[in-house]
Formats: C-alpha cells, sequence, structure tokens
C-alpha cells in the first residue's frame, strides 16, 4: 500500500527527517499554485478525487473500459490512434503552419515552440518524413494537425499523398474545424489514403455554424473510413453536451473524444469572467510536462464521466473515449524512460510510466543496512547532504522485520547538454508489512 504524504498527514510521520524531506515537495507545491494565481486565475477548493473515482467504478460496471491506469475511459471502441499514444511508439504528429481562421478562447497553441514564427513559415513536413523514413524507423501512425490544415490545402492532400508514399501501412488522420471541406477536397484525401478524420465543435458557435459541422461531418462519413469528433468538454454544457452525442450517434460517426478541459496559461480574463477554477489537484505527479495543453479545470472530468455513463445508459453505438490531461503526458514519459539505461537503484513503473526508488531517513539507516549486509544486496546509494538511503523498490519486503517507513520516490530522467539528470518530483509513503509492488506501481 502507498500512502500519499498530504499537508494534513505530514504530521503523523514518525521519522523526523523523513517528514521533512517530505515537507519540501509541498513547499514546491505551494509555489506552483502561487504561481498559477498569479496568472489570474482561481484554484478550486474542492479535491474531487473521491468523487472521480466513484463515477469511473460505476461507468466500468456499466461496461466502459478503464485504460492506461484510468486515465482514460472506453465505451464501445476507440481510435486505433489514440491506443498507440499512450505510449506514443510509432506515431508522429505533424503541421503544416499554425495559422488559424478560428480563435478558440482554450487554445494552447500559443504556448508551442516558434508559435509566432509558424503563423506565416511553414514547417518543412517533407524532409521531417524524409529523415524519419531514411533512419528506417518505422511509423504505425501519422497526423496532420495545425492550426487549421485546410487553409493549406493543396499543401494537406501532398502531405497524405507523401506520408502514404514513404508509409504506406501507417494509420493517417487529419484534425480539422471542417469549415474549409467540401467533396472535391474529400475525394482527393480518400485517394491519399486517409484513414480518420477529427472535426472539432464549439458549443458557443451559432446553431447555424453547428449545423454546417455536422453537414461536413455526414459528408465526410462518404470518403473517410474513420470520421469523428474532438471536444473539449466546458463545465456547465452537460445538456448539450449530450445532444452533441446523441446527434453525432444518428449520424453514424466511428466516435467522440472527450477532451479534459484546460487553461492553457493565457485567457486568464475570459475563463475568470466564466467562473472556471483550475483543479485543487492538476496532475498526480506534480511537472512541467511537454505537452502545451496548460492546466485542468475543475469539473470537466466529472462532467465527461457524465457524458460517459449517458452514452451507456442510452446505448450509443458510437465510440466514446475520455481522454484526461494526464492521458495526454503519458506518452512522453514512456518514450523518456522506456528501455533507456538508467540507475540500477531505480524501477520503471509499468503503471504511470515514472521512476521509482525507495527511501529510508535518519536513523533507519543503520538497521536497513544491516539487512542489506545479510541479503548481500549493494545497490544501493546514500545521499549524505539529506542523509537517506535510496535502493531499488524490490527490495522493500526484506524489510518486513523492521519497523520502519519508506519513502517511495517518483522521478524523471531529463537529458541535458551536460549529461542525463535524475529528477526527484514526488514522495510517497509505504511500509515494509504493507508494501505490494505489483499492485502499489
Amino acid at each position: 500500500m502507498i500512502v500519499e504524504i498530504t499537508p494534513d498527514n505530514l504530521g503523523q510521520i514518525k521519522n523526523p527527517r523523513l517528514a521533512a524531506h517530505a515537507a519540501l515537495y509541498h513547499q514546491i507545491e505551494r509555489d506552483f499554485f502561487a504561481r498559477v494565481r498569479e496568472l489570474g486565475i482561481a484554484i478550486d477548493s474542492h479535491d474531487d478525487r473521491a468523487e472521480v473515482a466513484a463515477k469511473i467504478a460505476r461507468v466500468v460496471s456499466m461496461g466502459a473500459t478503464r485504460r492506461n491506469d484510468d486515465k482514460s475511459i472506453v465505451v464501445n471502441h476507440i481510435s486505433p490512434s489514440c491506443a498507440a499514444c499512450q505510449t506514443g511508439l510509432g506515431a508522429a504528429t505533424f503541421f503544416i503552419s499554425l495559422k488559424c481562421h478560428r480563435s478558440c478562447f482554450f487554445c494552447f497553441n500559443p504556448n508551442q515552440e516558434n508559435y509566432d514564427a509558424f503563423q506565416t513559415q511553414q514547417r518543412d513536413w517533407r524532409g521531417e518524413l524524409a529523415e524519419i523514413h531514411a533512419s528506417g524507423a518505422r511509423l504505425e501512425h501519422i497526423a496532420l494537425t495545425g492550426g487549421e490544415p485546410l487553409l493549406h490545402r493543396d499543401e494537406t492532400v501532398a502531405f497524405f499523398n507523401y506520408a502514404h508514399e514513404k508509409f504506406p501501412h501507417a494509420y493517417k488522420r487529419l484534425y480539422t474545424s471542417g469549415d474549409h471541406l467540401d467533396g472535391e477536397l474529400l475525394t482527393a484525401l480518400q485517394h491519399a489514403r486517409l484513414d480518420e478524420i477529427r472535426f472539432s465543435i464549439r458549443l458557443y458557435d451559432s446553431e447555424q455554424a453547428r449545423r454546417h459541422t455536422y453537414d461536413r461531418v455526414a459528408l465526410a462519413k462518404r470518403f473517410v473510413p474513420n470520421v469523428m469528433v474532438e471536444m473539449p468538454v466546458l463545465p456547465g454544457a452537460l445538456d448539450e453536451m449530450k445532444q452533441v452525442l446523441v446527434r453525432l450517434d444518428e449520424l453514424g460517426v466511428f466516435g467522440i473524444n472527450l477532451l479534459e478541459f484546460c487553461f492553457p496559461l493565457n485567457n486568464a480574463d475570459v475563463y475568470r469572467d466564466q467562473g472556471y477554477r483550475i483543479k485543487a489537484r492538476p496532475f498526480r505527479v506534480l511537472y512541467d510536462y511537454g505537452y502545451a495543453g496548460g492546466l485542468p479545470v475543475a469539473q470537466s472530468e466529472l462532467d465527461c464521466l457524465d457524458l460517459v455513463e449517458f452514452a451507456l445508459a442510452q446505448k450509443l453505438k458510437l465510440g466514446v473515449h475520455y481522454c484526461s490531461l494526464e492521458n495526454k503526458h503519458t506518452g512522453e514519459l514512456y518514450q523518456r524512460h522506456y528501455e533507456q539505461p538508467i540507475p540500477a537503484h531505480l524501477y520503471f513503473s509499468p503503471r504511470d510510466y515514472f521512476l521509482k526508488s525507495a527511501k529510508v531517513f535518519g536513523k533507519d539507516l543503520k538497521p536497513v543496512l544491516a539487512i542489506f549486509e545479510q541479503t548481500g544486496y549493494r545497490g544501493w546509494q546514500r545521499n549524505r547532504d539529506r542523509y537517506y538511503l535510496e535502493f531499488h523498490v524490490s527490495q522493500i519486503p526484506a524489510l518486513k522485520e523492521l519497523a520502519v517507513e519508506i519513502g517511495v520516490s517518483t522521478s524523471v530522467l531529463e537529458a541535458r547538454p551536460d549529461g542525463d539528470v535524475i529528477r526527484d518530483k514526488k514522495l510517497d509513503l509505504t511500509t515494509p508489512q504493507t508494501f505490494d509492488l505489483a499492485n502499489d506501481l
């Protein structure tokens, strides 16, 4: 059993050095939230994790499938590219430019590297695809996003033709608002072997604008094997979203991705005016993830799960996939750590793809070292500055005779110009008597 160390139970830790070390992470968390508030948006005071867990258990009992340690929930079926996204192996996403005719207040593209430049410049997607092909790598999933790709109509068709030429077996998908889509373009995309198209729908658009998108969705079904909608679920729009699900089911689409709604670190005034707040616990592990999506907004996850339940209760036929923000992070972590030369005292977790280690502090070092002397284990490391012993989590059961508190550290491997660095990001609590490697990590 792993126990999360919180400000509420920090005082219950008996080992003073372990408690002091854990307190450092809570100070980092307080500093993080202070920086978020400086952006002009509030933090929700209610921790909804128990409610989320209860809703997930309910929809699973109704027939939903839990994936990726409950970061992804599926009804009926899921896009093969979404399944591949969990690890990101054999998958690549490209854009022609970041130019877009829409101005979605929740768009996170302004956080992308070289965003301003790619408003006018185009990415060398052809050179990148050719380089990947020349390297011998095998791409199984290729996506084109934006901006709005169809602002570059001919270039979009050329992209998928070239992608099919270089990687004929890859599953190819396109993200679009659908505003610039017509039969002629769909015919060209069909000839380019496009496998999937994902539309976006904005609930705050006019009814006429939404009807236009539905019409494009219906048209695309004549040309593209898998037609989907992907959209964030804004809190407070549950009834409207149920209508979207019913309408898409009537159209016979392949499925919908319900995205956790996020604050993109800008447009705080819009979010504040709408009463949106950041989740009380944004991430299980607080880290500066590479995905530019921002921070999750309170209530969106609960609404997404309500929509999953609605789809089950109504026996809708389309695939419904709840994709949390954390679900989008796992591919980054997997590729960062999988089959990498990590130190021997670290454990690559198959559950969350972080690196794990065990730590004992202060007075507990001597009896633990005595046990390791008996068992012959030599893979430990000593930190003399903070007076702890770090070792592989597989060694925890060997300490069952000891009444010691063990910190379970979560860390990441970061590649830097001067060499790889292990950065500790979280500390949890366990004991030798309660720890179960197979179920806990």
